[in-house]
């Protein structure tokens, strides 16, 4: 993921009423919306097609029930989504991998602004329940979940002399050193 790519807010209605307007957009959760996980700049780019099909929709609508959701519950503030659903031609555009968890509509890569990032995975880390948790680079959190086969995996993704290396976290919460 890009750092420059621009950041979907939370559909949140504000105080007069007013929020997401397009009637086809599926709401997932009170504030979130299918639309927010399938903008894509590397799909307009290429003129790639980001659908979810009803199972992929499911899974995020569970992402957004079970961890997102919750989250904004917790913290209070908008949460804003990277990147959600990805199709095998967008997912391989952006480099992920052959079996990524957004193909299936079970992860989504999010920031939230207002707050530090590291105490947002924290959160997460520490009170919800989670298949994949990463610290992505100091810049953004990947979320994952899998229902019942929910691994409460835990990691930190840094670049070491141009790869990117995943470690585990090992503790009860990510602690932020120099990254």
């Amino acid at each position: 993921m890009n750092a420059s790519v621009k950041q979907k807010k939370d559909s949140s209605p504000d105080k007069s009423g007013c929020g997401m307007t397009n009637s086809s957009d599926i709401q997932l959760t009170i504030n979130f919306y299918l639309k927010e996980f399938v903008i894509s700049e590397e799909a307009e780019r290429h003129g790639y097609r980001n659908e979810p099909n009803e199972k992929q929709i499911e899974n995020l609508r569970l992402l957004c029930v079970n961890v997102l959701q919750p989250l904004r519950e917790i913290i209070n503030v908008p949460i804003f989504i990277n990147s959600g659903f990805r199709s095998f031609d967008v997912n391989t555009a952006v480099g992920g991998r052959f079996n990524s968890q957004h193909l299936e509509g079970k992860a989504t890569d999010f920031v939230v602004h207002s707050m530090n990032l590291a105490d947002v995975f924290n959160i997460v880390f520490q009170k919800l329940s989670f298949d994949q948790l990463i610290y992505e680079f100091g810049k953004w959190i990947h979320v994952s979940w899998n229902g019942e086969s929910n691994r409460k995996d835990v990691m930190i993704s840094k670049k070491v002399h141009g790869k990117t290396v995943y470690e585990k976290v090992i503790g009860d919460r990510l602690t932020v050193v120099g990254l």
